[in-house]
């Protein structure tokens, strides 16, 4: 896949083709329903099938110090991409400039002049342009003014409702890991760079590794079995995690800690992947290291019992 960042000046060859417009934060199976119609849009049309994201998340350009709400690293968002077939990914920048186009200035400066556009497709609710004044009744319009063809793909229910990264945020804010996980097509993961912490775990049997949950969306805070890949090497190692403010020992930063079974090895600052598979109880304030102890063992147990029925973490 090919990583284009910026719309202007492009050359011939990353120019042209079916375009998926959106987020597309999570992928969820949503988004792979809209991009697979775009594919299927593309391959009968002989053209490229490309993705087109905003960076930042428009969300954070207008709310930087918001509560966090990422469902998945940039890095991810653009391997999961690729692993579903895309010939470009373009990463358009969120600013001022960016922010001021009206529907028409959009589709005429960044659709048409800088991507030359073939056809586009977006979600049934897909709003763009200045107050989000375009629907996708105007991309069809301006479409037709400005030579590609614009389609609204209708939105993917799951359950009751339809597959929405606010409804996977939601699910994951409850501890729902597993309807997350249903919704995506695959286990939520969060992406980071081991971080040392304070080496409490080790002095008590569970050494853990530490992971900064930066602008992901919280999950319901408790314990959760976890796999975790380190580096992308493929493998994926099972483990127990806690995800919150350690109050058994007064503490204060929102945090992920990992403690892996069988395993015995400095990783600080090795970047790594964990995944959620289960969630097995709210995180609590126990008296004293000897009680937290206990309970970490019986919560180990537990999720090793969970992760022994050959669970993964996601191919992509």
């Amino acid at each position: 896949m090919d990583l284009v960042r910026g719309f202007s000046g492009l050359d011939a060859a990353r120019k042209g083709g079916a375009f998926a417009l959106g987020n597309f934060d999570g992928v969820h199976r949503g988004h792979q329903a809209l991009i697979a119609q775009m594919k299927a849009f593309a391959a009968e049309h002989r053209m490229s099938a490309n993705v087109i994201v905003f960076e930042p998340h428009p969300r954070d350009f207008f709310r930087p110090d918001g509560p966090p709400f990422h469902l998945m690293s940039q890095a991810r968002r653009a391997k999961t991409l690729a692993a579903l077939g895309i010939d470009r990914l373009h990463v358009l920048p969120f600013n001022d400039e960016m922010k001021a186009r009206d529907p028409g200035a959009f589709a005429r400066e960044v659709l048409h002049d800088g991507l030359r556009a073939d056809a586009v497709f977006t979600g049934a609710d897909f709003h763009f342009g200045t107050n989000r004044a375009g629907d996708t009744a105007t991309l069809k319009q301006l479409g037709e003014s400005y030579g590609f063809s614009a389609h609204a793909a209708e939105l993917l229910a799951g359950g009751s409702d339809i597959i929405s990264s606010s409804r996977i945020r939601e699910a994951l804010s409850d501890g729902r890991v597993d309807e997350a996980e249903t919704l995506l097509g695959r286990p939520w993961v969060i992406d980071g760079v081991i971080e040392e912490g304070d080496r409490r775990g080790r002095t008590i049997g569970f050494p853990t590794a530490n992971i900064p949950l930066a602008r992901y969306q919280r999950p319901k805070f408790g314990v959760y079995a976890v796999t975790l890949q380190l580096g992308g090497s493929g493998e994926w190692l099972k483990g127990v995690a806690n995800v919150g403010i350690r109050p058994t020992v007064a503490g204060q930063e929102e945090r992920l800690e990992v403690h892996l079974f069988d395993f015995a090895r400095d990783i600080y600052g090795e970047p790594a992947a964990v995944a959620f598979h289960a969630f097995l109880r709210p995180e609590q304030r126990f008296h004293g290291l000897d009680a937290l102890k206990d309970q970490i063992a019986k919560d180990a147990e537990a999720a090793s019992g969970i992760l022994a029925a050959s669970v993964t973490g996601p191919s992509a």
